[in-house]
C-alpha cells in the first residue's frame, strides 16, 4: 500500500483529506445538534465527510505535481473556511448556511457580522491547526525535493484523479442509500437542513443547496408580468362569491388558528373501550355554536405539515415534490399575515419546535409574520418534551402569556406536536388507554389523539379566564393523515368495514373547526379542503377574496364547488372520487366509468393544480399587487430571539406611553 500511495504520488493528498474528514465529524459531535438517535445514522455521521473530502480536494491532482500541494492546501482551507463559517452562523441562528442566505449578505451576513467576534472562541484555532500542519509539510517536502537526489518517479495525474473521483462517488453512493434506508424520500422531503447535514454532510449539503437555488431560480427567471394575467383571468372567474350571511361577521375580531397534528376525522364520536377519544373536540361539533366540516380533506403532499400551513395562509396548493416551504421560502407570497396588516393585524407563530424546522424561518419573512415564537421561548426540559418538540399541555399553558401581550386585533397560529407517529405517549401524560387493535401505532394514535383533545380544552379555558375568548375566531384543522396505509389491516377493526383504494380515500377526512363568537354555527357537510379555509377566514372577516390570487374558495359561499383535488392528481367531489385511473362512485362506493360530470371535474382538478403550480413556481406574484396591500419586504423580519425580545420591549413600552396619555 506505501508503495502504491508513493508511486500514485497520493500520500500527501491522503494526510489532507484524513485531517479534513476528521476535523469534520469533531465539529458535527462539537457544534451542531444533529440529533442521532441510532447506530446508522452515527455511522453516517461519521463516513460522510469522507467522500466530499475525497472529490473536493481531488481536483487538486490535476495540477502539475509540483503545484499539487499548493492546491490541496488551497482547497483544504476553503472547505475548513466553509465549515468555519456554519459553525458561527449556527452558533447565533442554530441554522446552516444556504445560498439565499449568502446572497442576503445585508441581512443575515450583517447581523451575524455585528457579532461576530464574540460568536468566535479561542478553542476554534482548532479548525484550522491541520491547515497549518499541512503547510508545513509542504514546505517540508519542497526541502526535502530540493536536496533530494532520487530519480522522481513520473506521476500521471489523470489516473489518480480518476482514481479518487470513482472512490468518492462510490463512497457517496452508498452513503445516500444507507441515508434513503433509515430517512426514506430524504432528499424530496427535506423537512429541514440539520436532516441533509446529518445524512449527507456539510459540504454535499452545499452543494445540494445549490442544486436547488439554480433550479428554482431558473423557473423564475423565465417567467415576465404577462404571465400572471391567464391566472388572474382564470382564478377570478373561478371564485365564489361571499355569503351576505356570514360576509364580515368577524370583522375586527382576532384570529387564532390551531393545526392539529395528524388528527383524522374518523376519531370525532369514535369511542375506545366505551370512552370517546376526544369528548372536547365532540362537544364542538355538535354545540351548534361553532362550524364543524366533516368532509374536509386534507390536501397536503410531501411537505406534509408544512404544505398544510402554506394552503392555510396562502390559499395556494403546495409543490408536487418537496416542501414549497424548503424550495420557495424567497417568493413573494400574498398570505394571510401580510393581508391582514392593512386592518392594523399583528402576527404571531407559536411553535415548540426550532424555527429552522421546515425552514420556517424564511418562509414567515415572505409571510409577513411579525413574530415567530420557537423552542427558544418554552421549557425544553426532558419531561416536558417528545418527538419533535414540546407537548402540547405545556406549550399551550406556556404560550398563553404571550399571546396576552399581543397587540390586538391578532392573527396567531399554533402548531401542536404531541399527537405524532409513532404516537406513543409518555407515563403520566394521559390516563386514557390505548386501543387494542393488534398494531401499536393503531392502538397508541387513540391515546395521543386525547391527550390532544385535553390540551385544546385546557388552551379554551385559558382563552375565556383570559377574556380572549369572547373577541376571537377560532379555527382548528388536522394537518394531514396520521395513519397511512400500512396499517390499514389495524385500521379495518377501527372501522369495521374492509379498506382499498376508495376508502383510503376517504380517510383521508380531517377535521375544521370554525368558532366565530356570536355567530351560529353547525355541521357543514360540503366537500372541501386546506387551500378553501383561508378564503373563508378573509370572507369572514369582510375581505373580498376577488383581489387576490387564490386557488381556494369561501366554504361557506352559496356558489362553493365541491371539488377536493389532491397534490397527486387524484380527487374527491360530492358525487365521485377519482384514485389513480379509476373513478368511484360516493353513494355506492363501487368501481365505474367516467360520467361526463366525473371527467369534466378531472379536467377542472390538472387546471387548478397546473394554475396554482404556475404562481409558485414562477413567482407569479411578485408582478400582481392586490389593492390596499402593501408588498412584504423580507428584510423588515427577524425572528433571532434577541432582536424579537427588543421589539416587543419596544411595542410594549409604546403601548404604554399611548395608554398613559
Amino acid at each position: 500500500m506505501k508503495t502504491f500511495i508513493q508511486k500514485r504520488g497520493l500520500g500527501f493528498f491522503l494526510i489532507a483529506a484524513i485531517l479534513l474528514w476528521l476535523k469534520t465529524y469533531s465539529a458535527y459531535l462539537i457544534e451542531f445538534k444533529l440529533g442521532i438517535s441510532n447506530v446508522l445514522q452515527h455511522i453516517l455521521l461519521f463516513v460522510n465527510p469522507i467522500s466530499s473530502s475525497l472529490f473536493f480536494l481531488g481536483f487538486a491532482l490535476l495540477f502539475k505535481k509540483k503545484w499539487q500541494p499548493a492546491a490541496i492546501i488551497v482547497i483544504h482551507f476553503f472547505m475548513s473556511f466553509l465549515l468555519y463559517a456554519n459553525i458561527v452562523y449556527y452558533r447565533f441562528f442554530n441554522d446552516f448556511i444556504t445560498l439565499p442566505t449568502v446572497m442576503q449578505a445585508g441581512t443575515n451576513g450583517g447581523q451575524l457580522g455585528d457579532s461576530a467576534f464574540s460568536l468566535m472562541r479561542w478553542t476554534d484555532v482548532f479548525y484550522f491547526i491541520d491547515t497549518i500542519i499541512l503547510i508545513v509539510l509542504a514546505v517540508r517536502m519542497k526541502r526535502q525535493q530540493q536536496t533530494s537526489t532520487a530519480t522522481t518517479v513520473p506521476v500521471q495525474k489523470s489516473k489518480s484523479f480518476r482514481l479518487v473521483l470513482v472512490s468518492s462517488v462510490v463512497i457517496f453512493v452508498l452513503n445516500l442509500v444507507a441515508a434513503e434506508i433509515d430517512r426514506p424520500e430524504l432528499l424530496s422531503r427535506s423537512f429541514d437542513r440539520n436532516y441533509l447535514v446529518k445524512y449527507l454532510g456539510a459540504y454535499n449539503f452545499t452543494v445540494f443547496d445549490a442544486i436547488q437555488n439554480v433550479k428554482s431560480n431558473s423557473q423564475r427567471a423565465l417567467a415576465n408580468s404577462n404571465d400572471v394575467t391567464d391566472v388572474e383571468n382564470y382564478l377570478k372567474a373561478n371564485s365564489a362569491d361571499p355569503n351576505p350571511a356570514y360576509y364580515g361577521k368577524a370583522k375586527g375580531m382576532n384570529v387564532i388558528t390551531i393545526s392539529l397534528e395528524s388528527l383524522q376525522n374518523f376519531v370525532i364520536d369514535y369511542k375506545v373501550n366505551g370512552k370517546e377519544v376526544t369528548p372536547f373536540l365532540n362537544s364542538l361539533a355538535h354545540d351548534n355554536k361553532t362550524f364543524y366540516f366533516d368532509n374536509f380533506f386534507h390536501q397536503t403532499g410531501q411537505g406534509k405539515t408544512s404544505d398544510a400551513e402554506f394552503m392555510m395562509d396562502t390559499g395556494l396548493f403546495p409543490l408536487s415534490q418537496g416542501s414549497v416551504f424548503i424550495n420557495k421560502a424567497q417568493n413573494t407570497y400574498q398570505a394571510l399575515p401580510g393581508i391582514l396588516k392593512k386592518d392594523q393585524y399583528t402576527s404571531a407563530e407559536f411553535h415548540g419546535n426550532t424555527k429552522t424546522f421546515w425552514n420556517r424561518n424564511e418562509m414567515f419573512k415572505s409571510f409577513g409574520y411579525d413574530r415567530f415564537y420557537d423552542s427558544e421561548y418554552y421549557d425544553m426540559n426532558e419531561q416536558d418534551t417528545k418527538n419533535y418538540g414540546l407537548k402540547d399541555k405545556p406549550f399551550f399553558k406556556e404560550s398563553m402569556p404571550m399571546l396576552k401581550n399581543m397587540k390586538q386585533p391578532f392573527y396567531s397560529k399554533f402548531i401542536t406536536l404531541s399527537n405524532h407517529f409513532p404516537f406513543g405517549m409518555d407515563e403520566g401524560d394521559t390516563d386514557f388507554e390505548p386501543g387494542d387493535f393488534g398494531d401499536s401505532v393503531v392502538d397508541n394514535y387513540f391515546q395521543s389523539a386525547h391527550y390532544l383533545d385535553e390540551a385544546i380544552e385546557q388552551f379554551f379555558n385559558d382563552l375565556k379566564k383570559s377574556g380572549l375568548y369572547d373577541n376571537t375566531v377560532v379555527i382548528m384543522y388536522g394537518d394531514h393523515y396520521g395513519i397511512s396505509e400500512n396499517h390499514n389491516e389495524a385500521m379495518e377493526k377501527v372501522t369495521g368495514q374492509k379498506i382499498g383504494d376508495y376508502e383510503n380515500a376517504q380517510l383521508m377526512r380531517v377535521p375544521l373547526f370554525i368558532h366565530v363568537p356570536g355567530v351560529k354555527g353547525g355541521q357543514i357537510h360540503k366537500y372541501s379542503g386546506e387551500v378553501d379555509v383561508a378564503p373563508t377566514l378573509l370572507h369572514l372577516l369582510g375581505d373580498d377574496t376577488k383581489n387576490y390570487l387564490m386557488s381556494g374558495s369561501d366554504i361557506l359561499s352559496k356558489n362553493f364547488k365541491e371539488l377536493v383535488p389532491f397534490r397527486n392528481g387524484d380527487f374527491v367531489s360530492k358525487d365521485y372520487t377519482k384514485v389513480g385511473n379509476n373513478y368511484y362512485s360516493n353513494k355506492t362506493g363501487e368501481k365505474i366509468e367516467p360520467t361526463d360530470k366525473a371527467s369534466q371535474e378531472n379536467e377542472t382538478v390538472k387546471k387548478m393544480l397546473e394554475t396554482s403550480d404556475k404562481i409558485v413556481t414562477e413567482d407569479l406574484l411578485r408582478f400582481y399587487k392586490p389593492k390596499g396591500f402593501t408588498p412584504i419586504d423580507r428584510n423588515d423580519y427577524d425572528y433571532t430571539k434577541k432582536v424579537q425580545d427588543e421589539k416587543d420591549s419596544s411595542s410594549a413600552k409604546d403601548e404604554s406611553s399611548s395608554s398613559s396619555k
